[in-house]
């Protein structure tokens, strides 16, 4: 069964001070890239003080992602904490760290430690959990078809994420992913064709 590696729920960690920066690695959960943009303006709000926020994040699929040094120079945080996200195979999710500066330069190899090590000791403080991935189908089907469509389920073990019972019936049906074509078949041959799959 395909399954992707992700954290389990938002988690915060700060590092110790670097040369009198503070460096506070925030790490969310998202699931589209339109997710991340508020959740740094959050990290703004929360480290008012912070100069810079730098992220990266990855979603699972075709190599989507997305790192910012957000004015520190040119690959030495962004980078360095999609490196950490990477390393540990996780998707489906955004790190940011926010730098409160400290007086002291750290120059380029000082940043990139302290970007990456930031970035680095938050992932392994949090919780990483393992997701099967699913796709999300969309049945709809006469009442007439529903004994048969119920036995498509249950001999999947699958049930339906939300249901309505109008003209006809309709539901969200999150299926493991390599299992859609095998569900879909089952599902046309139960219902002799009559049935809409989106």
């Amino acid at each position: 069964m395909a399954v992707i590696r992700t954290v389990a729920e938002p988690f915060q960690h700060e590092i110790d001070k670097i040369k009198g920066s503070r460096f506070i690695a925030s790490i969310y959960p998202v699931v589209q890239s339109e997710d991340v943009p508020p959740l740094v303006e959050s990290c703004r709000e929360q480290f008012r003080d912070a100069g810079h926020h730098c992220y990266a994040w990855r979603l699972s699929g075709a190599d989507r992602m997305r790192y910012s040094d957000d004015g520190e120079p040119s690959g030495t945080a962004g980078r360095p904490i999609l490196q950490e996200i990477d390393g540990r195979n996780l998707v489906d999710l955004a790190v940011i760290v926010s730098r409160i500066f400290g007086g002291t330069k750290l120059g380029t190899g000082g940043l990139i430690r302290a970007y990456g090590g930031a970035a680095s000791e938050a992932l392994d403080l949090t919780t990483i959990i393992e997701r099967t991935v699913v796709e999300t189908l969309t049945v709809r089907f006469d009442y007439g078809f529903t004994g048969p469509v119920q036995g498509v389920l249950t001999s999947f073990s699958l049930s339906p994420a939300s249901s309505d019972y109008g003209a006809e019936v309709a539901f969200e049906l999150a299926v493991p992913i390599e299992q859609v074509e095998d569900v879909r078949a089952a599902l046309v041959d139960a219902t002799h064709g009559s049935i809409e799959i989106g």
